[in-house]
């Protein structure tokens, strides 16, 4: 497989970059090819994926080994090819797609195109726990830990449960509730008012 290419970013469309490599243009399909922008007419490192089928040999380019590492997971996901793959990561920003999938956060996975709720849940289910390498630097041990801490500190507050409860019913997940807890918290509410306050913070 073709591990990099780096030559000069030659032109720039919606889908796609072309990359001079010692005179020989090479046709680079990427999720966001205006973030190479900067690099136009300029020396640039680009890493590749070859995907092969009986029709086609395509390249596709990622501004860093992380992002093709996260679109080479999530080829492995029945129901998503290549072009969902490269919709997920067009926002550029691969820690908050891997941050969704630890979270199971699905609302947030559902906003990429030909993503509906049944292929969010199959992403979660395939790749939560399998993305961590991806995130070095970041501590999902604290993560869990400050979760746990956070619901403890409100476990004697009733109408605050019931709220919770309410919210597990209507779908939402752990994670997903103890990130809005610590403002919840803050205030004493009745369970109505909590519940109608966490969807705002929810949504926000």
């Amino acid at each position: 497989m073709i591990e990099c290419l780096t030559g000069k970013i030659v032109h720039i469309e919606s889908d796609n970059i072309t990359i001079d490599v010692n005179n020989v243009g090479y046709l680079v399909f990427c999720p966001n090819p205006y973030q190479f922008q900067q690099w136009k007419n300029e020396k640039a490192t680009v890493y590749t994926y070859q995907h092969v089928r009986e029709d086609a040999i395509r390249l596709y380019g990622f501004i860093s080994r992380e992002e093709r590492r996260l679109f080479e997971k999530l080829l492995q996901v029945s129901g998503i090819g290549p072009k969902g793959a490269l919709a997920i990561l067009a926002s550029g920003e691969p820690k908050l797609v891997v941050s969704a999938i630890e979270n199971e956060d699905e609302k947030f996975l559902v906003k990429f195109p030909g993503v509906g709720k049944k292929t969010a849940r199959q992403i979660i289910l395939d790749l939560k726990g399998k993305l961590m390498e991806l995130l070095p630097s970041h501590n999902w041990d604290d993560d869990i830990e400050a979760d746990r801490v956070t619901a403890d500190d409100c476990s004697n507050n009733k109408e605050l449960n019931e709220a919770v409860e309410a919210l597990k019913a209507l779908g939402y997940v752990d994670r997903e509730i103890n990130k809005i807890l610590p403002e919840l918290n803050k205030e004493e509410l009745s369970t109505d008012v909590y519940i109608k306050k966490a969807l705002q913070l929810m949504l926000r």
